[in-house]
């Protein structure tokens, strides 16, 4: 299903502290049915932080017609001015400008996976809802409603994060390799081919495409540092040796790594970015 994935570019939102403040009732004027607050005609309060909050998409209505999300579609706005988050198939980072109750995201930067066609629709109409004009928030406890002022609107529920695929004896197949603001599908003589996994002794092995790789590897706050490579040495086409190159750079050095469900991101310390996928068992 992800064949593709592009790093994200993030950019500054206003003030990390920011906080939103709803009321609303259940049965009130413009009140939602699916507010939950559980007793209706009484007053509900909400001091809700945007930042900081992994907010899961529920589902998106569009032109009138509501398209359920998928389960892992959320977004975050981070304390550290960095908004991102899965559209349902692929990846986005986006500027938001946020003022009073409104809220206008710029256009995303996504990632190019190829999904089911079910996926990339409800992707393109959340797309559509965010960046298409100034959104209106509103707060009902865990749930937050963002509407434009055509009716389309966006329904989302403040969740925990989601365990994600263990870095440790999971075997990663490697799916894109980029610079950090272009991705590209590895060739098709090795697509599918090239993975590496890392064991509890302390290393990384896989398979680069041509050759096979060894390497110290040790797992600390979101990084990785690596001892340099021990490889196989066998020569293979241009495109494939030219892979290799640029996995080899991920070695012998210190690199930055997220876990996301079954989703890997290597950043290496000259910027080139590895993404990769937890293989099927």
């Amino acid at each position: 299903m992800h064949t593709q994935r592009l790093t994200l570019t993030l950019t500054a939102l206003a003030s990390a502290g920011l906080l939103l403040t709803a009321c609303g009732t259940e049965s009130g004027a413009g009140s939602q049915s699916s507010s939950g607050s559980g007793s209706e005609g009484r007053s509900v309060e909400s001091e809700l932080p945007l930042t900081g909050v992994r907010w899961n998409v529920d589902s998106v209505t569009v032109g009138g017609k509501k398209y359920d999300a998928p389960d892992d579609a959320h977004l975050k706005i981070g304390k550290d001015g960095r908004a991102g988050g899965s559209f349902g198939c692929n990846y986005a980072g986006v500027a938001v400008r946020i003022k009073g109750d409104t809220l206008d995201f710029g256009k995303a930067t996504m990632t190019k996976r190829a999904c089911p066609e079910g996926l990339m629709k409800f992707e393109e109409n959340l797309t559509r809802a965010l960046a298409g004009e100034k959104l209106t928030a509103k707060a009902d406890g865990d749930r937050l409603t963002l509407t434009t002022a055509e009716g389309d609107r966006v329904d989302l529920t403040s969740g925990p994060e989601r365990t994600g695929t263990p870095l440790t004896g999971t075997k990663w197949t490697v799916n894109t390799v980029g610079d950090g603001k272009t991705a590209a599908p590895l060739p098709k003589d090795v697509s599918g081919k090239v993975h590496l996994t890392f064991g509890k002794d302390g290393k990384a092995r896989g398979d680069l495409g041509c050759n096979d790789v060894t390497a110290k590897a040790e797992a600390k706050e979101g990084r990785i540092t690596f001892g340099a490579p021990t490889t196989t040495r066998k020569m293979c086409p241009g495109d494939t040796m030219t892979t290799e190159r640029k996995l080899l750079r991920l070695f012998d050095g210190t690199a930055r790594y997220e876990v996301e469900r079954d989703t890997l991101k290597l950043t290496a310390a000259d910027g080139t970015v590895i993404d990769a996928r937890a293989a099927v068992r």
